[in-house]
């Protein structure tokens, strides 16, 4: 399934894009037939260090959508990045799928499957080298990229919280 790129005002307030990484179909028999639900997975971003990523379901594949990404405008978070790459290696876990994203030189692009990819892209990661262990299911691994991204932490963290000064 191909991923649904769109930036319009309506849905996306403040410049976010959204991307539908995922659409799940639910089906239930009942006495006439079938009835069917369908689930959204979706992230936004700005790519300029702001990403979240949401949940949402109904019984139309566009209500699902919608509410996908009014979930995932509630949970944004801010992704410290050093230039177009990480500041450190990390690795994310979220159930039984772990993602490792490591730091890469300028131009190297975006190495990485398809879910951890919409994460980073909409996050404003341009030069990075993912791998994907364990559960490759499209939830688990889009939640384990967004929980590495929201660990990541910058120098200027670090000597904060331990009192230091660096001398460059």
């Amino acid at each position: 399934m191909a991923f649904q790129k769109r930036q319009n005002a309506e849905s996306s307030p403040g410049g976010f894009e959204d991307e539908v990484v995922r659409i799940y179909r639910c089906t239930t028999v009942v006495k006439g037939g079938q009835r069917f639900s369908f689930a959204a997975l979706v992230v936004v971003g700005d790519r300029r260090g702001q990403v979240g990523i949401g949940y949402g379901k109904a019984n139309q594949v566009p209500s699902a959508v919608e509410k996908a990404i009014k979930a995932a405008h509630k949970n944004i978070i801010t992704v410290k990045l050093e230039g177009r790459t990480l500041p450190h290696e990390v690795v994310g876990r979220y159930g039984a799928s772990r993602v490792v994203m490591v730091p890469a030189s300028p131009g190297t692009g975006v190495i990485a499957g398809a879910s951890v990819r919409a994460v980073l892209e909409l996050a404003g990661v341009h030069d990075v080298l993912t791998k994907s262990y364990g559960s490759n299911s499209p939830k688990n691994v889009v939640r384990a990229t967004f929980e590495a991204l929201r660990s990541l932490i910058n120098a200027g963290d670090i000597t904060r919280l331990r009192g230091v000064s660096v001398v460059s």
